[in-house]
């Protein structure tokens, strides 16, 4: 990272885009949607109010995770899939830094779901950006825990038998805190995203649907071709009747726990329609919702499906060590090691 620069008063110049933007050529192939990420996250930060040297970007293997070269920030390029777990270590002892994580669906979900799910459920005080592509695009093309069942590949010539991951679904089963998902061709929102995941007290999972345009173009078209997405789309929103469509004319009512697509011309008001509660402690809707496109003529929702408060894992780790020193005072690691039953191996 390079040094800070101050003005005439010592003051440091307020932030912008191009603090963040390292001296590092961006090689990722022309049109690939993770340059709108880069782009939008280097667009948010400058206004989070954090110095620019108390960000980390922490990254598995994968296209997504070059993202730590391109932050004019502290960054870890880490081993495949192990992302949260270098993460969780840099923000437990340092809890002043804003940490990030950059993965991919093949890195977050595959090689590394395990460590994934546990900084979910630990609710350490980190964000996870994780690019979904549906396809391993580093690795030219094979197919992903996300990809849809029977797609075929280079890998999978004649069509995948894997049943895909959900990512909201996931990270709602493993009691994500602040769960939510937006499209790398929808900047605004992609950008509000990030606010919302910054400003967290805990794990913020954002799903970001990311256009491979060389092993998998397309995947997402029927959310960003102008004249379809309105109809595929809904945008959720807090305390707000679930309505979509071009014309704003189809709303989602809840039959018991079975979701239906009703149109306000016939008949209905939006007091009949589900309302949107992102605060709620039971996941059960949310869980619902992330699963409305798996249904013929259900929209596909974006924006934040679940954000509720819980202590982080970092900061109660950091209260049990001061509360054990209070009672038992410093520890003494060469004591530990040699106290208590030893024993000599014989050569």
């Amino acid at each position: 990272m390079s040094t800070v620069k101050t003005t005439d008063n010592g003051n440091p110049p307020p932030l912008t885009k191009k603090d963040f933007e390292s001296d590092q050529d961006v090689r990722w192939c022309p049109g690939c949607g993770d340059y709108s990420i880069l782009a939008q996250v280097q667009r948010v930060l400058p206004e989070l109010g954090i110095k620019r040297e108390n960000y980390v970007f922490v990254a598995g293997i994968g296209c997504s995770s070059r993202f730590p070269y391109y932050m004019n920030t502290y960054g870890f390029h880490g081993i495949h899939g192990r992302a949260p777990a270098i993460a969780t270590g840099v923000k437990c002892i340092n809890q002043d830094l804003s940490v990030w994580i950059a993965t991919g669906d093949g890195d977050g979900l595959s090689i590394g779901g395990n460590h994934l799910i546990h900084i979910l459920r630990r609710n350490v005080d980190v964000k996870i950006l994780l690019f979904n592509n549906k396809i391993y695009g580093l690795t030219k093309g094979q197919y992903s825990p996300t990809s849809e069942y029977g797609k075929k590949t280079y890998s999978t010539p004649f069509g995948s038998i894997d049943h895909p991951f959900n990512p909201i679904s996931v990270a709602l089963g493993a009691e994500g805190t602040f769960v939510a998902r937006t499209i790398d061709r929808d900047p605004k929102h992609l950008q509000e995203m990030i606010r919302r995941a910054a400003r967290h007290k805990g794990t913020a999972f954002i799903e970001i649907y990311q256009n491979c345009n060389i092993f998998n173009d397309g995947a997402f078209s029927h959310l960003t071709e102008k004249d379809v997405k309105d109809d595929n789309v809904l945008y959720l929103e807090h305390g707000k009747p679930l309505v979509f469509g071009k014309n704003r004319d189809k709303g989602i009512k809840l039959e018991g726990l079975k979701p239906r697509v009703v149109s306000l011309k016939d008949g209905y008001a939006l007091d009949d329609l589900l309302v949107h509660d992102e605060t709620a402690q039971e996941p059960t809707l949310a869980y619902i919702l992330s699963h409305l496109p798996d249904h013929p003529g259900f929209p596909t929702p974006v924006g934040v499906f679940r954000c509720v408060q819980r202590p982080t894992y970092d900061m109660e780790m950091t209260e049990q060590i001061l509360n054990a020193k209070k009672q038992l005072g410093e520890g003494d690691l060469d004591a530990l090691l040699t106290g208590g039953n030893t024993w000599v191996i014989p050569e």
